[in-house]
């Protein structure tokens, strides 16, 4: 039915970020309520996918767009599948299908504030992991897009709780990372279900065979872009990033605050239930903090801005999408909570911070199984981050010191010293034992709020402890190809193992375990090692191990049909079952 890419007629554009003649929003054709949307977002100009992809998707085209992270394809696919939809009509008429939930939930905010001026649209993102009913009550209201993982629509799609048969608009996003991880089959399928008649926008890194299959069997005479995307950062920016295991990662960020000088800080997350939750616990320590996300009304995030802005706030707490446009000299600090799925979020997020003519710094925290995403971003913008320590408790005091002694002079000049010169001789003469200088030590302290050791299962040491432990070698030596103790190469015998209640008997594909790991898990397929597919169960090494909110998620994830059930596998190291009841599959190495 569909022209491949190399078909007649096919229209190639490639294309770098540093274009000349680049149009502006305005040039693009958009409905006046897209394009009022997006200039209450701040942009401004287009980036180079979106300036050539945009046009020929409102014009009805289908697209394969050959782009890394870092271009905006989310604006370039957002923008048309929101002019296709119709939303008088309460079905399903857009869906988007990523390969991971949180680029799911991350696609369906922006999606969600680029459709704020437009009356009755709703956005669904569905994902496993989670939930199924708020999902299915969610689209059963009429919604008209939907983001999803292809395991999760599939579910929906398989319970008849998803009907595609009035979508005009299919966007697959990051599909070569989809079919790596074992989706292919699930994709076919959610194309399928969707009329011929639609519309379909591909997007992908890199443009293997299998991702050219698809086109050909799936697209009409495809528009083809080839984006080279933007590598330049802020050259006033200090850029970094710390080790952090992911239950820790707020108890490092109270520290960093701690010892920062900057005037005012901004922490970035990926999703809106972190902002609320990450502000809320800055707020419980004491923090001037607040946080904003796509969900903010317009009013109430102008106000906080504001208050930013005059010195009312210190830290802003926000996810990539309610930070766009947000312009304010004071920022000295930018916090990546969380690694940036894409660089151009990356460089956006750090170019809060050094303006006017400012220094300033731009930390991202990184856990111990996020090096490689942290390495990628690296690659895209041209430039090594420099790993930097978590201050510990004593980094706080000491600077909380030299900040006290700092004020000392101009409160001395302001007098009115005759009270408290009084308070400390008569304290010294009635407590002999102490002299002058172990009592200012000891209202220093009391001052910059060390009350002494804290006991051994407090937090601080907790952290502490734990950050040890994520440095046992330095991390750069790792992202060079160095395996650091705790974290075993593929095929190495010390390497976790985690065992699944799901075998061969049910049907299970080394590529649906690798799509689950990664899409539920939060890995990505490099960190998933050696398969071995067992009749009723199977085993898998994972070097950098899973995080207990990673496994507590994979034992609800359904894969062939059943739960994983994951946990570590205690059985012994060798001798790992039976010849013949199982196969083994070992994940290739990937660039």
């Amino acid at each position: 039915m569909a022209h491949g890419q190399g078909s007649p007629g096919s229209k190639r554009l490639d294309v770098t970020e540093q274009t000349s003649a680049v149009p502006t929003f305005d040039d693009l054709g958009l409905p006046p309520a897209l394009q009022r949307a997006v200039e209450g977002l701040g942009f401004a100009v287009p980036t180079a996918i979106q300036a050539q992809a945009i046009p020929p998707l409102l014009s009805g085209r289908d697209l394969v767009g050959v782009a890394q992270t870092g271009t905006g394809k989310t604006a370039a696919f957002g923008l048309p599948l929101l002019a296709a939809v119709d939303p008088a009509l309460g079905a399903v008429q857009a869906i988007v299908l990523t390969p991971t939930r949180e680029l799911a939930m991350q696609v369906a905010e922006a999606i969600e504030s680029f459709a704020s001026k437009v009356a009755d649209l709703t956005v669904v993102p569905v994902y496993g992991g989670a939930p199924f009913l708020p999902q299915q009550r969610a689209l059963a209201r009429g919604a008209q897009v939907v983001v999803g993982t292809p395991g999760r629509v599939l579910d929906h799609l398989d319970r008849h709780t998803l009907h595609l048969d009035q979508v005009r608009f299919l966007v697959l996003d990051e599909a070569d990372e989809m079919l790596r991880m074992g989706f292919a089959e699930d994709v076919d399928r959610v194309l399928d279900a969707t009329p011929k008649s639609r519309q379909v926008a591909l997007f992908s890194a890199t443009m293997p065979p299998a991702i050219r299959r698809v086109a050909q069997a799936h697209l009409q005479d495809p528009v083809q872009l080839s984006i080279t995307p933007q590598a330049s950062t802020v050259k006033s920016v200090r850029q970094a990033y710390a080790v952090v295991p992911f239950r820790h990662k707020v108890g490092a960020l109270q520290r960093v605050l701690a010892v920062s000088d900057a005037d005012a800080a901004i922490v970035f997350v990926r999703t809106r239930e972190a902002a609320e939750q990450v502000g809320s616990a800055l707020i419980a320590k004491g923090l001037s903090a607040a946080h904003i996300s796509g969900d903010v009304a317009q009013t109430e995030r102008e106000r906080i801005v504001e208050r930013l802005r005059s010195g009312a706030l210190d830290v802003l707490v926000a996810t990539d999408v309610a930070a766009r446009g947000l312009d304010v000299e004071r920022i000295g600090l930018v916090v990546n909570f969380d690694v940036p799925r894409e660089a151009e979020a990356y460089v956006h997020r750090i170019g809060r911070t050094g303006r006017a003519g400012r220094d300033g710094v731009a930390i991202t925290f990184v856990t111990p199984s996020e090096r490689g995403k942290l390495a990628q971003v690296e690659r895209t913008i041209r430039t090594t981050l420099e790993e930097m320590p978590i201050p510990s408790p004593a980094d706080v005091s000491a600077h909380r010191v030299a900040s006290l002694f700092g004020r000392t002079e101009l409160r001395r000049q302001a007098g009115r010293l005759d009270l408290y010169r009084a308070a400390v001789a008569d304290h010294l003469a009635a407590h002999p034992e102490i002299d002058a200088a172990e009592l200012l030590a000891l209202v220093t302290a009391l001052a910059v709020g060390d009350d002494g050791p804290a006991p051994r299962t407090a937090e601080g040491d907790d952290l502490d402890d734990a950050l040890a432990r994520a440095h046992l070698v330095p991390a750069r030596a790792e992202r060079e190809g160095t395996p650091r103790p705790g974290r075993a190469p593929r095929g190495d015998s010390t390497a976790p193992r985690y065992r699944v209640s799901v075998g061969h008997r049910d049907g299970l594909q080394p590529g649906a375990l690798v799509g689950a790991l990664t899409g539920e898990g939060g890995l990505v397929g490099k960190e998933v090692g050696k398969i071995d597919i067992f009749a009723s169960f199977s085993l898998v090494d994972i070097p950098g191990g899973l995080t207990p909110e990673a496994v507590e998620r994979l034992s609800r994830t359904r894969v062939a049909g059943r739960p994983l059930h994951i946990r570590v596998d205690t059985g012994p190291r060798s001798g790992r079952g039976p010849a013949r009841e199982h196969v083994t599959h070992t994940r290739p190495r990937t660039r």
